[in-house]
């Protein structure tokens, strides 16, 4: 079950975190995997790490929110099975402290990078006779997170998205989930509390995890591992539905 061989994977910010899971697990269940990244070292690095264990994998050193850069990065690929849009930053700040260069920075890798994707893979994949695409939103375009305005605008977003792709793209074949993690433990998460908590790091990372009901962060690797199921063909049935992995926050925290 679960097998991904012969098919081509794009996984964006597929260099570290989440992404990083992701790709070295689609690469271990038999996939091609096309890393899109920013980062070129982080890139390398995964792509290493998945061909030292046999699999099959290539990184392409992109911005997101560049739709030239794109749609060069997916011509090169060629076919494309499954889009995972994964690729996002995140902003602390509510309405009127996030200044506008903030908004517009969030704004382009997170709603616009999702869209530059969506424009250059869907007509490959309609040529295609069909593909997958999972779109990584969050908790925050469920329920109100503090400080978190633009990031959760932008996620609220990527859900809308992923109901309108799955509406429109119906009889060309083509699913459109999306998944939304609570905090998952990554390390931009430790990076966050070293730089906005020294000193408190220990007591930061515990109040941060008993947030989820659950009483601890998710890892990358369960979030991978839900991400495999929906690009499955053993979830062939599934189309315009997201995800929560959350420990429970959303249903459970009250």
């Amino acid at each position: 079950m679960f097998k991904l061989s012969n098919k081509s994977v794009v996984i964006t910010g597929g260099g570290s975190g989440i992404g990083k899971a992701m790709s070295i697990l689609f690469a271990k269940q038999g996939a091609q995997v096309h890393i899109i990244e920013l980062n070129t070292e982080a890139a390398t690095d995964t792509v290493n790490e998945i061909t030292a264990a046999d699999g099959y994998a290539f990184s392409h050193t992109c911005d997101v929110s560049k739709q030239q850069q794109v749609i060069d990065a997916f011509g090169k690929i060629g076919r494309i099975d499954i889009l995972i849009n994964n690729a996002g930053i995140a902003h602390i700040g509510k309405a009127d402290t996030t200044s506008e260069a903030d908004f517009d920075r969030i704004y382009n890798v997170n709603i616009k990078g999702v869209y530059n994707c969506l424009f250059a893979a869907i007509p490959i994949m309609k040529a295609n006779n069909g593909g997958v695409i999972l779109n990584t939103a969050s908790i925050a375009a469920h329920v109100g997170i503090t400080d978190r305005f633009a990031y959760s605008t932008s996620k609220g977003a990527i859900h809308a998205m992923t109901l309108s792709v799955a509406r429109d793209y119906l009889h060309d074949n083509i699913r459109c989930n999306s998944i939304s993690p609570a905090r998952i433990h990554t390390p931009f998460v430790d990076g966050f509390i070293a730089k906005n908590y020294a000193g408190q790091e220990a007591e930061i990372f515990e109040k941060l995890s008993k947030t989820q009901p659950i009483g601890r962060m998710g890892k990358s690797e369960e979030v991978a591992a839900l991400a495999l199921y929906l690009c499955s063909d053993e979830a062939g049935f599934i189309t315009g539905t997201d995800y929560p992995i959350d420990g429970g926050f959303i249903t459970l925290n009250n």
